[in-house]
């Protein structure tokens, strides 16, 4: 281990590790629960990296979520998860011998509302949920729940055509509100919806709606997350009139670009970029949409159905901290790029894990400043990790690519608190091995604690501590001095 140069972290700051009941908890048809989004994509054996990426990006038809519905000739990792639903009592104290503060996970709405619009919520998964609340609780761990983390029934896309209808405000408005009825007077933190400026990169996942729904599907991309804004706020306002102190966030993945070069197109290209996605969180910081958007969305022929009065309650609903997630930055090049979220150009100065995602420390620094100069907002970071490929040799996992990867960026994570960002947690992703949302794959693999189980579902179901456990239980007991 090494001294932390930037060891700035309050004695009140909370370490933590997050995961998502989507790619965790299994138990796909115990106690009621229905499909998801999440639960239709299966592992495509023999695909490169590229290749999987490649799929995911282009989303999904809806003759696709009906084949996977049927499909009983692929495996689907994320139905199977870790089983967390039926280990999280013993996974949770293994994470608290870690000497984890704080623990984030999801609620599945497939499981409390299982088609999305019933009238009364499933018992046996509200009294499930508040169980492992109390868990959580009991080890020593401050939950952090996130309401919506691609847990969207399918009903909801297959009926309604997912979030770019206004109907389904109102169904996670109920959802919402049913968890806060119960939940609400033992979870202090709670993140609305699971990194919400995702609809460009991950519309199926982000918005449950499929590329054959809609003609204009930019126009239905911006709809939904419009809808989801709505719905974020009148959540936020009725957990306000429960309790004042409910500390309600919205999470984005930081999708922040550098310009490729100092010529003048790139510097403006990466503003443009930029802008675009500080939106979602000027309307929910600032409480209204910037003029800026209002002109992207002309010049790419997007027409929002907006009402006065859900303007109105994004003014009146603003969010209490910021969750972020961040595991490499972005570059945008003039001569090959446009202001699309997922138009860039890979940065020739980084080095990459095997799925190309680029290392930078230095970015998460950049992004913290960035986000805490434009808001002035409490800052939770939501998720950060390192995926890679594992290996037990004489009974271990040597993990130093991991504890590398995650001490540079705590470090980076105290410089931005020394130059006055607030920073109140750092939750690394995920503490113990889950499935990947983006590849589906068990082997990439980001935990302090190794699962024994294959990407076709095949293990012991064993769980194993890596060097790394170690790491970050020194990392915590030290409160960031010792990386």
């Amino acid at each position: 281990m090494r001294t932390n140069q930037y060891a700035n972290f309050p004695k009140d700051f909370l370490w933590g590790g997050a995961i998502a009941a989507s790619q965790a908890d299994g138990a796909y048809t115990v106690d009621g629960k229905q499909p998801n989004s999440s639960d239709v994509q299966p592992y495509l054996k023999g695909l490169s990296n590229e290749e999987i990426q490649f799929l995911e990006k282009q989303g999904m038809t809806v003759a696709m979520v009906k084949e996977g519905l049927a499909d009983t000739t692929h495996f689907y990792p994320k139905r199977h998860g870790i089983d967390f639903y039926h280990t999280y009592e013993s996974d949770l104290e293994l994470l608290a011998e870690m000497g984890l503060k704080a623990f984030r996970t999801s609620i599945d709405w497939s499981r409390v509302f299982p088609n999305g619009d019933e009238n009364t919520p499933n018992e046996a998964a509200l009294a499930h949920y508040e169980k492992m609340i109390d868990k959580i609780r009991a080890v020593g761990m401050e939950p952090i729940i996130t309401m919506l983390h691609y847990e969207m029934p399918i009903n909801l896309t297959l009926t309604y055509g997912g979030w770019t209808n206004k109907a389904v405000i109102s169904l996670f408005e109920r959802y919402g509100k049913c968890l806060l009825d119960r939940l609400g007077h033992k979870v202090k933190y709670w993140i609305v919806i699971n990194q919400i400026n995702m609809i460009q990169i991950e519309p199926w996942l982000s918005l449950g709606i499929c590329k054959d729904q809609y003609e204009n599907m930019a126009q239905a991309e911006y709809q939904g997350v419009h809808n989801q804004l709505v719905a974020v706020a009148k959540v936020r306002a009725y957990a306000k009139t429960l309790d004042a102190e409910l500390q309600m966030g919205t999470m984005v993945a930081d999708g922040t670009v550098y310009p490729y070069s100092c010529r003048p197109d790139d510097v403006v290209l990466a503003m443009q970029h930029n802008r675009m996605q500080y939106f979602f969180t000027d309307v929910q910081f600032r409480g209204e949409y910037p003029k800026f958007a209002w002109n992207y969305f002309k010049e790419n022929q997007i027409s929002l159905e907006v009402t006065e009065d859900e303007l109105q309650l994004l003014r009146e609903n603003t969010m209490d901290y910021l969750a972020i997630s961040y595991y490499f930055s972005q570059m945008v090049d003039a001569t090959k790029n446009t202001n699309k979220a997922d138009a860039i150009t890979p940065n020739p100065y980084l080095e990459a894990n095997p799925w190309g995602w680029e290392i930078d420390p230095q970015g998460l620094y950049n992004s913290l400043s960035q986000y805490w100069d434009r808001y002035q907002k409490p800052i939770l970071i939501a998720e950060n990790g390192f995926g890679m490929y594992d290996k037990i040799e004489a009974g271990k996992i040597q993990d130093d690519y991991r504890t590398s990867y995650l001490g540079d960026h705590i470090e980076q994570v105290g410089r931005a608190i020394y130059d006055g960002a607030e920073i109140i947690a750092y939750c690394a992703w995920g503490p113990i091995d889950i499935v990947s949302c983006s590849s589906q794959q068990m082997s990439k693999r980001y935990g302090f604690i190794y699962v024994d189980i294959d990407d076709e579902g095949n293990g012991t179901r064993k769980r194993l501590k890596k060097e790394s456990f170690n790491w970050y239980k020194s990392v915590i007991e030290s409160d960031g001095a010792q990386l």
